[in-house]
C-alpha cells in the first residue's frame, strides 16, 4: 500500500509539472479591464479558461471614478505582466484601454461591448448619438457625482441571459460611475497603432449596437458579432475566451 501511494503521489507531481511547464510555454499575458457598475469578479469564469490554457492572466481593480485615475491603474497592472500584454476591456473599460494601450509592452487590444472612442471622444459625447429604432441605451440614473443603472432594470439591461440571483445581486452592488470618468476626453488613441479586435453585442441595451458597429469599423478592428446582453463575458465566457485567444498570433494551438 505504500509503495501504491508514493506512486500515486509521484505520479500527481510529474502531472503537475507538466501542467506548468505547459502554462509557462505562453509568451503574452492577459490584462483584462471591466467596465462601470461592476468590478473585476465578472472576469472569474473567462479568467479560469484562459488560465487553464497557460496564460499569465491579471485583473485590474480599477474604481471607475476618473478616467485618468483608471488608465494609471491599468498601466501599473500592465507593468507587472511577465510577457507582452494582450489588453482587453469591456464596455467603459475600451475608454481606458484606448489609452492605456498606448503602452509599449501592449501587443495587441480586445474590446467587448465597449467604447473605442477617438480623440477628443468621452463616454458623454459618445452617447450623445440617437439611439436607432429597436435599440436602447442603459437605463442611467444620476446620484451626485455619479452614475448608476436603475436598480430594477439592470438584470435585463445590463446582464441578461446570467443567473437572475446573480444580476440581482450585481444590481444591489454596483460600483458608482464618476461623472469625472464620463465627461474625461480621451488623449492617446491606441487602436491607431496596436492590432484591434472588436466583440459587438447585438441584444446590448446597455450601448447600442449600430453605435459598438461605428467604433469597431472605424478602428479598423477584426470584428465578431454575438447574441448576447452587454455583460458577455457572464453569459458568454467561452466565447469571450476563445475570442480573446485569437488576438494571440504567437497561439500554435
Amino acid at each position: 500500500m505504500k509503495l501504491l501511494i508514493s506512486a500515486l503521489a509521484a505520479m500527481s507531481i510529474a502531472t503537475a509539472q507538466v501542467a506548468t511547464a505547459v502554462a509557462a510555454e505562453r509568451t503574452v499575458s492577459i490584462v483584462l479591464v471591466h467596465g462601470a457598475f461592476v468590478d473585476g469578479s465578472g472576469w472569474k469564469d473567462t479568467y479560469d479558461i484562459l488560465s487553464k490554457a497557460g496564460y499569465e492572466v491579471l485583473v485590474v481593480q480599477q474604481p471607475t471614478i476618473s478616467l485618468r485615475d483608471d488608465v494609471a491603474e491599468t498601466e501599473r497592472v500592465i507593468a507587472k505582466a511577465r510577457h507582452p500584454v494582450i489588453l482587453v476591456g469591456h464596455s467603459y473599460g475600451g475608454m481606458v484601454i484606448t489609452e492605456a494601450g498606448d503602452n509599449p509592452k501592449v501587443r495587441s487590444l480586445v474590446y467587448l461591448a465597449a467604447y473605442a472612442p477617438e480623440a477628443g471622444e468621452s463616454v458623454a459625447t459618445l452617447s450623445e448619438a440617437p439611439v436607432p429604432p429597436g435599440e436602447h441605451k442603459g437605463p442611467l440614473v444620476t446620484e451626485g457625482n455619479y452614475l448608476f443603472v436603475e436598480r430594477d432594470k439592470f438584470p435585463t439591461s445590463f446582464a441578461a441571459g446570467v443567473d437572475q440571483a446573480t444580476t440581482r445581486f450585481m444590481a444591489a452592488a454596483q460600483l458608482p460611475f464618476g461623472l469625472q470618468a464620463v465627461q474625461t476626453k480621451v488623449e492617446r488613441v491606441a487602436w491607431k497603432t496596436k492590432p484591434t479586435y472588436y466583440m459587438v453585442t447585438m441584444e446590448d441595451h446597455i450601448i447600442p449596437p449600430s453605435l459598438l458597429r461605428t467604433m469597431a469599423k472605424r478602428s479598423g478592428a477584426k470584428v465578431a458579432e454575438i447574441k448576447s446582453s452587454h455583460a458577455v463575458m457572464l453569459s458568454h465566457p467561452r466565447e469571450v475566451a476563445a475570442f480573446i485567444r485569437s488576438a494571440d498570433t504567437s497561439a500554435t494551438d
